[in-house]
């Protein structure tokens, strides 16, 4: 199989060269030439293997280049051993009659991202392999909170890897800037960016682009890649969970095989959403994929009028990693849903990077309303849900996932659509405890990381054992710059 850009279809990569590159020279994103299809057994054949086999089942189809076993050995140390604190790795919770959530919180840094970037590293690693890459690779990471910390542990002490994470300084939570700053590893760095997520991102494309920083980093032995989403070798690990929790259902009898599913997303970078579609587009029986926003709701609005325009007022909300204007993962959904029109991609990146705005054809605007469903909101009613769940269900959520719960509800109400629904739950309740306290009606915060047992201590859950060590941790990192000045850090890093 082959991937080419979204941007140019002409420039067609093995899986091992996509994944080595990140992203594409010409901006776009490497993206499957074909989709494959799970056959009419699949997902009875998945249904009672583990996790880590159904992942080597489903990324088997995507990289012919890897074998089976070597796919097998990757997963068993991305999602063996004790790196999940459930066996399940990604489990399935049913919270009442047709509503389950899939917990994607039990890695070693308590966020979604662990799922893709506990298998990263593997993949990359090998692909230098298989490329013949003698040169160090330099990871360059922007992230809204989550995607930082779990490419920081991914990557740490990797041989012939270097990776630096870029974070907006007032734009994440105090315990996930503390997971980062405290990263242990000797080939990792940390920087917070003045400004918000999108000014960090923006940050890092353009690095990608700079051919007078490719030309000094290859002059000292290091080449540029990403653990972004923008690398398909982080969207391919989040095709599984989607997948993993058809099959668990199954299972467990809560649906017969063909039995259609609704999926309620919260997302920013369309990262997490744009997996659930290419899992529906392989065969899962999803019938509605449901975009859930905060106050940053440009996508919302994007699914509902075709125009994407971030000409807006941004807002740092209780909800950080969605915090975002520019959903990157966007473009490889326009090329899908153009019949991979990359001359009609090209032209809508160009205008969003002339005039922050573009407006889709209608033919893609009918294949949108046809698959998706989107919804928003604010830290208000956020407090709100995470308060009704404890209280109705006794379930601690976070405030991203209380934002996909609330646009559930609103989904339900407006369109009496009662399918089965699964809410992806993308972060432990503890790396927020201020505003999940908040929403449990605490008033007086314990200072530091003394909040993890208050909201220990009121709930009777204990923290996950990676946010109770950070206690003990040393802040190794304190960097600050402007956007404009990140190509210095990067040289700094690489010295």
């Amino acid at each position: 199989m082959y991937y080419v850009s979204t941007r140019n279809k002409a420039d067609r990569r093995t899986a091992a060269e996509a994944i080595e590159k990140g992203l594409a020279l010409d901006g776009g994103l490497m993206t499957p030439e074909v989709l494959p299809k799970l056959s009419h057994n699949a997902l009875d054949t998945m249904k009672e293997m583990s996790y880590q086999q159904r992942a080597v089942y489903v990324m088997n189809a995507y990289l012919d280049d890897f074998t089976s076993s070597e796919l097998a050995g990757f997963a068993a140390k991305a999602y063996g051993g004790n790196k999940f604190d459930v066996k399940e790795v990604a489990p399935v919770r049913q919270v009442d009659g047709n509503t389950y959530c899939l917990e994607l919180w039990h890695g070693p840094t308590c966020a979604f991202k662990d799922m893709a970037l506990q298998m990263l590293p593997h993949l990359l690693t090998a692909s230098l392999k298989k490329n013949q890459e003698n040169k160090t690779v330099c990871i360059l990471v922007a992230t809204s909170g989550d995607t930082g910390k779990a490419a920081l542990e991914g990557f740490r002490d990797v041989d012939k890897t270097r990776i630096l994470v870029f974070y907006p300084k007032d734009g994440v939570s105090a315990i996930q800037e503390l997971q980062m700053n405290t990263q242990e590893g000797e080939n990792v760095g940390v920087c917070s960016v003045v400004g918000n997520f999108d000014d960090a991102q923006t940050g890092v494309k353009k690095l990608f682009s700079d051919e007078n920083l490719r030309e000094q980093l290859a002059n000292r032995g290091f080449f540029l890649s990403s653990a972004n989403s923008i690398n398909w070798g982080r969207v391919l690990p989040q095709i599984v969970y989607y997948i993993s929790a058809y099959c668990d259902l199954l299972r467990d009898g809560k649906l017969q095989k063909g039995d259609p599913v609704n999926v309620c997303v919260p997302t920013g970078n369309f990262g997490n959403i744009l997996a659930a579609y290419y899992a529906r587009e392989m065969g899962v029986p999803i019938k509605r994929l449901i975009c859930a926003s905060n106050s940053n709701n440009v996508l919302t609005d994007f699914l509902k009028t075709g125009i994407y325009d971030r000409n807006r007022t941004f807002y740092n909300t209780m909800s950080p990693s969605m915090d975002i204007l520019i959903s990157s993962n966007l473009e490889r959904l326009l090329f899908a849903l153009s019949g991979h029109d990359d001359d009609q991609v090209r032209e809508y990146m160009a205008e969003l990077g002339q005039s922050g705005r573009y407006e889709v054809s209608k033919t893609i605007k009918d294949k949108m309303d046809k698959l998706f469903s989107a919804g928003y909101c604010d830290d208000t009613q956020t407090q709100k849900v995470i308060g009704a769940m404890w209280k109705e269900h006794h379930y601690l959520i976070d405030p991203h996932t209380a934002v996909a719960f609330d646009v559930l509800d609103q989904y339900r109400k407006e369109s009496g659509d009662e399918t089965p629904a699964i809410v992806v739950s993308t972060a432990s309740p503890f790396k927020f405890c201020d505003n999940v306290l908040g929403a449990l009606g605490v008033t007086q915060l314990a200072e530091g990381t003394d909040v993890l047992d208050q909201l220990s201590e009121l709930t009777g859950i204990p923290a996950p054992a990676p946010l109770a060590a950070l206690k003990d941790k040393t802040v190794r990192f304190t960097q600050n710059v402007t956007k404009d000045h990140m190509v210095d850090q990067v040289l700094e890093m690489l010295r």
